[in-house]
């Protein structure tokens, strides 16, 4: 099978870095250098609530402007009949409803603004008959919403298997398996059950530990691993409007749907001796000082890393008292960063502050080392836009590493079709 690939929600690209191995880009052009040959056929990248796309320049800037019809387009408007066959469908869709960077009485989850993009890749992959799809997402989306723990997760395997879809997905936190950063994503894999990857199956634990692209690919300890049914079924309901109602279900960090049925099992990771800190990805320079916290700054920061507890109204009625653990403050250099998000480098608690090693001051971590944090080339997102969008981008990003690491069995998958 050809690897054609369309990449949705796309971002600054980085499905398309991890998957073509790139690590620089030419400084003349600004174009990307890719050492693989996945070819991507169409991407899709658009900023709704804003007329400046920075995001799409940068794609466009990095991999050129090739196959860019209805690129910068809200994707609820793209005609699939303008959307070219391809073999793989990649996409990180839009987490917002989900993310931790947003209170629990605000997710809306699939009934939210931006949720609803889900619907957009069953409308596409319903159409296309797409036989491969990879997608990654907060890992909260097991749990969404908090109300009915695990509705949307069920409503979209239900999706999948209405279309004739298997599925796996599993939690990876990207420092567990050496990488940069603290990020815990849940990447979820589909395939048409007609494909000869779907033999792999006949077994389902050896699947999960042994047979499947996450396990291949990221490996697992399987001492007393026993994978378990689900809790509640998917096939029991009439469609998903009932489900929207009544399904709930407990989905753990690894898990596989086969012809309807749905097996999970939280997991522990291999051990792995070498983790890239924090530390190692730092700059080396003597130009750093604008990125240097003033006194002011310094004590707002502490103020926001230290414990607090709040007396907060409930919606529905009543108080609840809301509180927070300190935070490391500076952060360690001697582990990998913690979760970054779109406010990196602002006043804020999930930011990150290091003394830097050569001048000993407190700083923000620059435009650059964010960049290194999900595995992207030096001045990647020095496309144009400012250095506050840099960082939102970063925030927004995926650990490119992942995806570069899961590369050659997902090739080899697709290859043997």
């Amino acid at each position: 099978m050809e690897k054609t690939v369309i990449e949705l929600f796309a971002g600054v690209g980085g499905f398309r870095v991890g998957l073509n191995d790139v690590h620089e880009f030419n400084l003349e052009t600004g174009r990307a250098i890719e050492n693989r040959d996945w070819r991507f056929v169409w991407f899709n990248q658009w900023e709704p609530s804003t007329t400046s796309q920075d995001a799409f320049s940068c794609y466009c800037k990095r991999f050129g402007e090739e196959n860019n019809n209805n690129q910068n387009t809200n994707i609820s408007d793209v005609s699939v009949n303008d959307i070219p066959n391809h073999s793989l469908l990649v996409g990180g869709f839009p987490c917002q409803d989900y993310s931790v960077a947003r209170s629990l009485s605000g997710e809306k989850g699939i009934e939210g603004k931006k949720g609803v993009l889900f619907w957009e890749i069953k409308r596409i992959i319903e159409e296309k008959k797409t036989p491969f799809i990879l997608l990654e997402n907060v890992d909260r989306l097991l749990k969404s919403p908090a109300k009915q723990r695990g509705r949307d997760f069920g409503i979209m395997l239900r999706t999948f298997h209405d279309l004739d879809y298997n599925v796996e997905w599993r939690v990876i936190n990207a420092a567990e398996y050496g990488y940069a950063q603290r990020r815990r994503r849940v990447f979820i894999f589909a395939w048409k059950n007609h494909l000869r990857y779907n033999q792999r199956c006949t077994n389902i634990e050896n699947f999960i530990t042994n047979e499947s692209l996450f396990a291949n690919s990221f490996p697992i300890n399987i001492e007393d691993f026993r994978i378990q049914e689900l809790n509640n079924d998917i096939l029991a309901y009439d469609d998903t409007v009932s489900m929207t109602e009544k399904f709930h279900a407990k989905f753990k960090k690894s898990g596989v749907m086969i012809n309807g049925k749905v097996f999970t099992q939280d997991y522990m990771p291999i051990d792995i001796e070498d983790h890239t800190t924090l530390g190692e990805i730092l700059e080396d320079g003597e130009n750093l000082d604008k990125y240097n916290l003033n006194e002011n700054q310094v004590f707002n920061m502490k103020k926001a890393k230290d414990s607090k507890k709040i007396k907060r109204e409930n919606p529905i009625g009543g108080t609840y008292n809301y509180s927070e653990g300190s935070m490391c403050f500076p952060d360690r250099l001697d582990v990998p960063g913690r979760t970054m998000l779109t406010s990196e480098a602002s006043i804020n608690r999930s930011t990150h502050v290091v003394r830097d090693p050569q001048s000993g001051r407190l700083r923000f971590i620059t435009e650059i080392e964010a960049e290194r944090m999900q595995g992207f080339p030096d001045n990647w997102t020095k496309s144009g836009m400012s250095p506050r969008r840099r960082y939102f981008m970063m925030g927004n990003a995926l650990v490119t590493n992942i995806i570069n690491q899961l590369e050659e069995n997902l090739s080899e998958i697709l290859s043997n079709e």
